[in-house]
């Protein structure tokens, strides 16, 4: 099993003090990684800056050139949450670009599956504008350059950040050839996500959300993927996954309220592993969104490369599972089966 990661030190210079998303997050990731020895054994690929042609294939032109023209002044606001810094124009180019770098070894055949380390995150960015620490949609982007460069027809993008994916969610809301999965705390930031919302036009039935109450853990998450996820995939045969891999439903991150354990997220990695191999080759690409403990993220992140990398090492959690019982969601993946013609 062959697994790509790339990773670009420049993106450490897209920080903020004080803010949850800024530079430690890469840092601390890395230097595990490296003490780990897993580096040794995955497919290093170079990051590159994304064209831009591939940015405004899911941004508009007007926003491009608002950040770059921010960024050149040395900085600002997105909107309150989100911060520009002189360094982040070519960071959020490398976030994407890095993307693109992994998805492409993945999609020749150099490996088999890949992970992009990067920052700044992008499933909340927007075609017109960045929002909740997001500036490029990354995982969009992606998306559509692997239709446009490969001309693969089908592409699903799932998402089990802990927030809702809108801004993942409204570039490909009436596009049938890209099917969006998502699974997050409602009602959270940013407010989106209701299990009715499904898309419109021909894209109607290829938007899929479940609005997670708060205290939903391994098992609730993975019954989703085993009757809800699997299914529609299995109708919708993707090319190509892609995952928003966003670790702050872990039970000790402090920006929302679900219970997922390191160990869940590895078995949620593994079942988009299985899909994968069982629909497209095993061409499965995950891009960092959130993950906000500092302690907690490495581990994920590890867990996910072993996991994608059939890493004889296995987990690394060091955390557990949380303690108590977590919240049943039997009935909403019924009404989300029965929404969607499971």
């Amino acid at each position: 099993m062959t697994t790509a990661l790339t990773y670009d030190p420049f993106n450490l210079q897209h920080t903020f003090p004080r803010h949850p998303e800024h530079a430690g997050r890469l840092a601390g990731t890395w230097n595990l990684l490296e003490a780990d020895g897993i580096l040794e054994r995955l497919l290093r690929v170079e990051s590159r800056p994304a064209p831009l042609d591939a940015i405004t294939a899911v941004h508009t032109a007007r926003y491009v050139e608002q950040l770059e023209q921010m960024a050149a002044r040395g900085g600002g606001k997105v909107d309150p949450d989100t911060y520009v810094v002189e360094a982040t124009w070519q960071a959020s180019l490398l976030a994407a670009g890095g993307l693109l770098a992994v998805t492409d070894a993945v999609l020749t055949g150099q490996a088999q599956n890949g992970f992009a380390l990067v920052r700044p995150p992008g499933h909340h960015a927007r075609p017109h504008t960045g929002m909740g620490f997001c500036l490029f949609g990354n995982v969009a982007v992606a998306a559509r350059y692997a239709q446009k460069t490969y001309g693969l027809e089908r592409v699903l993008i799932v998402d089990f950040d802990v927030h809702h994916g809108n801004g993942s969610q409204e570039m490909f809301w009436d596009d049938p050839s890209v099917l969006v999965f998502n699974t997050h705390q409602y009602p959270f930031y940013p407010g989106s996500g209701a299990l009715d919302e499904t898309g419109a036009g021909p894209g109607a039935g290829f938007t899929v959300n479940l609005p997670f109450p708060p205290g939903v853990g391994d098992a609730g998450y993975l019954a989703a993927f085993r009757q809800v996820l699997a299914p529609v995939a299995r109708r919708f045969r993707p090319a190509l996954i892609l995952l928003s891999a966003g670790y702050d439903a872990h039970w000790m991150d402090p920006l929302a309220n679900e219970r997922l354990s390191i160990s869940g997220f590895g078995g949620l990695v593994g079942e988009l592993m299985a899909l994968a191999a069982e629909l497209c080759g095993g061409r499965l690409v995950a891009t960092l969104e959130g993950g906000y403990n500092l302690e907690v993220l490495p581990h994920c992140v590890l867990t996910t490369l072993r996991t994608l990398s059939a890493d004889p090492a296995g987990l690394s959690d060091p955390f557990g599972p949380p303690p108590g019982q977590e919240t049943d969601i039997s009935e909403l993946l019924g009404a989300a089966g029965r929404l969607h013609g499971l």
